[in-house]
């Protein structure tokens, strides 16, 4: 499988299509299959890459204190081992705050930003949504965290239509889970994540796009997203959740594939 040394950690990634590169960085759960319904279709433009986040999927699940601010600088020492230079970055929820750190400290090595149901820094809703996820996840262990998570990640009617294939896919998932503390370590780290004072220093061309049912992420927090960042467009999609990418795959990759083409 491939997997590349970011110096203390392996990182798995794979990648398919050429053109200008494009990252397409995962949310909480870090695994890049999470874009499985995007890749096919960015791959015909651009050299799409995912990855596993460290403490993530099949990357090393290091025990350190996780943090935004070194889950981008992974980011950027992965990009570094393959070789980019710049790269569009696509960032879903956790990939759009790491996203957002990269454009603010390192804006030379993006050529675009797309921010897709994330949020710019913690209020009451967020602290109460991530803290109980993480309670469930210490006092019940990762199966009962993760089939609460999928109650708030995707719609009623998709969970209902889905059933089994997600009881298998949370078998698979707590089979090659991280350990609980590195689960918790980055729980806290998007917690502490807190860019609002410095949105408006983002330069890079930027889309925001959200659905309107997401109750991970709500709307609200890319509206505020799009109107600090200066001349970010905002899009809403009709309905797809926080997991918009994987329910409503057409609308979704349309829009952002539309964006970064006209970027290209």
């Amino acid at each position: 499988m491939p997997t590349v040394s970011i110096g203390d950690a392996d990182i798995y990634y794979e990648e398919k299509g050429n053109g200008p590169p494009l990252m397409l960085v995962p949310g909480l759960a870090g695994s890049g299959g999470f874009f499985l319904s995007q890749v096919p279709e960015f791959s015909r433009h651009f050299r799409t890459i995912v990855h596993d986040h460290r403490g993530a999927g099949r990357s090393t699940h290091s025990r350190i204190t996780y943090s935004v601010a070194r889950m981008a600088d992974d980011t950027l020492r992965l990009m570094d081992a393959l070789g980019v230079d710049r790269a569009h970055l696509v960032g879903h929820s956790t990939g759009g705050a790491i996203g957002q750190v990269i454009a603010l400290d390192h804006p030379e090595r993006l050529r675009s930003l797309v921010l897709s149901a994330t949020w710019a820094g913690p209020d009451p809703y967020f602290r109460r949504m991530f803290e109980s996820r993480k309670q469930t996840l210490l006092d019940s262990g990762i199966e009962a965290y993760l089939r609460a998570s999928s109650l708030m990640q995707s719609t009623p009617k998709w969970v209902s239509e889905n059933d089994d294939f997600l009881t298998e896919l949370h078998r698979v998932t707590a089979a090659s889970a991280a350990p609980i503390d590195v689960i918790a370590s980055r729980i806290d780290a998007i917690l502490d994540h807190d860019c609002r004072s410095r949105l408006p220093q983002i330069t890079v061309p930027t889309l925001v796009i959200v659905a309107r049912d997401d109750m991970i992420t709500p709307a609200f927090y890319s509206e505020e997203l799009a109107s600090a960042i200066p001349g970010a467009k905002l899009i809403m999609l009709d309905g797809g959740g926080h997991f918009a990418p994987v329910i409503h795959s057409a609308p979704y990759n349309a829009a952002v594939g539309a964006f970064l083409r006209a970027v290209r």
